[in-house]
């Protein structure tokens, strides 16, 4: 068995859709980056490939590829979940934490839960998201950007 911990931020900025988990957001602002910027779905990918030994998001898919600009971050976790049935893998669990001060994010856990699933290929209960608030602390408290947390474990198949 073989572990993963990933981890992303982006900052909070307007003109911009808020996707995480894969799921449109209703909010005034949305997350910056090269793709669709889905801080969780980045994490989870993160995690999946350090679980490989396959480094992280950015060395398989560049910001400064143009490639991946405006891309969704699902497509990333399409393509990381076939380098690891390649490698001979298959997920036991992931265990995701986002962390945002604003919006609410709770009623939204199960859909992110469920996208992410179905992604995957994997049973919607191997995969738990869950949602802290910054507190009102530093760059997320002020609701200048959000991070995500994601751990797991694959397993030889």
């Amino acid at each position: 068995m073989r572990i993963g911990y990933g981890y992303d931020v982006h900052p909070l900025g307007p003109g911009r859709k808020l996707i995480l988990g894969g799921v449109e957001i209703p909010h005034h602002m949305g997350l910056q980056g090269h793709s669709d910027s889905d801080v969780l779905v980045h994490a989870v990918c993160d995690a999946l490939l350090g679980a490989m030994g396959e480094g992280d998001l950015g060395r398989h898919y560049p910001s400064s590829d143009p490639a991946f600009k405006g891309i969704s971050s699902l497509k990333l976790l399409e393509d990381v979940m076939a380098k690891l049935r390649t490698k001979g893998y298959r997920v036991c669990n992931i265990d995701t934490v986002i962390v945002a001060q604003a919006p609410r994010l709770g009623s939204h856990l199960a859909a992110m839960q469920k996208q992410m699933a179905e992604t995957t290929g994997i049973d919607p209960g191997l995969i738990n998201v869950k949602v802290k608030s910054g507190e009102g602390l530093d760059a997320v408290g002020k609701e200048e950007g959000m991070i995500a947390h994601a751990v797991c474990l694959i397993e030889p198949v």
